[in-house]
């Protein structure tokens, strides 16, 4: 378990992976019933210490299917001189690295490199992978009820210009100690600073954890 991550939420998503994993290989209608009786639960516990609506999250996980893995999110590094480039989004108006989710049958650098295009207008070519990082451990707020792995491209600037789309209202390069307000569900200060240490020294190896 995760010294990072509340108890109530290690134990929630544990008990949704547990109830979606077994409903894949439940062949009788008792053990299917425990099963959604175990995300029902789950559910409950999320519920009870975010104040979402309980039908919003047992939705969510009924949406689920197949064996329980983590989501994967990736984005886009581009520094421009010593500022990096940073998208503000509509849903929150804070700001933070061009990226998404990972869509299928498309490779992780293929996905960051198409998050920074789609996002902020700009043509980019993936040269490293700078961090592999275990969301639940990085200070990201709020909690999701999925475990995410996120996955930091260092990308080269190709072309473009600035172009901002549906998810993002503005686009900009921004130095280590000019930061506008961070949108902490996808980027952190401790996350930045480590981007400007890999950034003033290209020798160090990808982090991970």
């Amino acid at each position: 378990m995760n010294d990072n991550e509340p108890k109530w939420l290690a134990w929630a998503k544990s008990l949704q992976a547990i109830a979606q994993n077994g409903l894949i290989f439940a062949e009788n209608h008792f053990d299917i019933e425990r099963y959604e009786s175990v995300r029902v639960i789950a559910a409950d516990i999320m519920a009870s210490y975010t104040r979402v609506d309980k039908q919003f999250v047992l939705d969510l996980f009924n949406d689920q299917s197949g064996y329980a893995t983590p989501k994967v999110d990736v984005r886009g590094v581009v520094f421009q001189g010593d500022k990096v480039l940073l998208v503000k989004e509509v849903v929150d108006g804070c700001w933070t690295l061009p990226g998404g989710w990972a869509d299928p049958n498309e490779m992780p650098s293929e996905a960051a490199a198409r998050e920074v295009w789609e996002e902020s207008g700009y043509e980019v070519k993936p040269v490293k992978l700078l961090m592999v990082y275990d969301r639940s451990k990085h200070g990201h707020e709020p909690p999701m009820p999925f475990h995410v792995y996120k996955l930091f491209f260092l990308c080269e600037l190709v072309r473009g210009e600035v172009k901002t789309s549906m998810e993002t209202s503005a686009v900009g390069f921004f130095g280590e100690n000019e930061m506008p307000p961070l949108s902490l569900a996808r980027l952190t200060p401790s996350e930045v600073v480590r981007l400007f240490e890999h950034y003033r020294n290209p020798t160090l190896l990808t982090d991970f954890d």
